[in-house]
């Protein structure tokens, strides 16, 4: 072993990013990533299953888990959903806690937080006061406050604001510290576990989140039938979206087909974003009654709460 290994040995680890829904998680995401590898919506609950973002240097290897917010439902999708929140919290070396400056804590984030203390008690906790570009000294401080208190033993607290990247080189820095050593998990060059189809689904579904109103967005689910390559630079994807009654397709449809183009226009942006060449996106949509209490459609979703 050379002087400079046993000076600096590399370091690995789990880092679940846990937080209510809305706070950021995804957007802390990609911008840790330099790329969009996760669906965002302005509307709360885009996220329904873990992703994993995965930095490596010559030093460590950061494996991001992006974990959905706890559900209060007892569907069988909710059950699957919070599933998947707390694999990712036994599995974590360090907890990332993200909280939105510009609320207090809910009694969700207390739920969040005994689940830690319950199934992680050794994780290392860094509390993440997000979107401080938007908020009030005064407000920040006080909601941070709370936030604090709702931990047995403080927390290393940062302030960032994930979407205009402010204070993310910091917290880089101070996740790597926290690092035990360990194995390089995935090879260098890997940024993600999913595969491509898998991250444009989920982008599809936050573009037609951002344009559908009030509860219809949680009635929706997305799957990708085709991802193909059909010449060098253009890339075919044919997805369905699959809402839940008759009355619902018809929404998402929207007068003269006015609303499945808007949402295809944007879910193409993103997907563009993502894969770095020219997509076609074909979207139909289909009515698949009462399936979030359908198991074996769950696991065509990566969702399955027996896991």
């Amino acid at each position: 072993m050379t002087e400079t290994e046993t000076a600096h040995p590399f370091k690995s680890g789990f880092v679940a990013v846990l937080g209510r829904p809305n706070a950021g998680k995804s957007t802390l995401m990609n911008t840790l990533m330099g790329q969009a590898i996760a669906g965002v919506s302005a509307k709360p609950q885009t996220t329904r299953r873990r992703q994993l973002g995965i930095l490596t240097s010559e030093t460590a290897q950061i494996i991001l888990v992006d974990t959905p917010g706890l559900h209060e439902s007892k569907d069988k999708l909710s059950l699957a959903i919070n599933s998947e929140a707390i694999i990712a919290i036994q599995d974590a070396d360090i907890i990332l806690y993200m909280a939105d400056a510009n609320s207090a804590p809910s009694s969700m984030d207390e739920k969040l937080v005994d689940l830690i203390a319950n199934m992680n008690p050794d994780a290392k906790v860094i509390l993440v006061m997000n979107k401080v570009d938007s908020v009030a000294a005064q407000i920040l401080a006080s909601n941070q406050a709370d936030y604090q208190a709702l931990f047995t033993e403080m927390p290393e607290m940062l302030q960032i604001s994930a979407l205009r990247a402010q204070g993310v080189h910091e917290l880089l820095e101070v996740i790597q510290a926290a690092l035990p050593e360990g194995p390089q998990y995935y090879d260098a060059e890997q940024i993600t576990d999913d595969f491509e189809r898998d991250i444009a689904a989920e982008m599809i579904r936050a573009a037609a989140m951002d344009n559908l109103s009030q509860e219809l967005p949680y009635s929706i689910a997305v799957l990708v039938n085709e991802y193909s390559e059909r010449d060098m630079d253009r890339v075919y994807i044919n997805a369905t979206i699959f809402v839940e009654r008759e009355a619902q397709k018809g929404i998402v449809i929207g007068k003269g087909g006015q609303k499945i183009k808007q949402i295809g226009t944007d879910a193409r942006r993103d997907i563009e974003e993502m894969n770095g060449q020219s997509v076609f996106l074909d979207l139909n949509v289909k009515v698949k009654k009462d399936w979030k209490d359908d198991e074996r459609f769950l696991r065509q979703l990566g969702l399955n709460d027996k896991k």
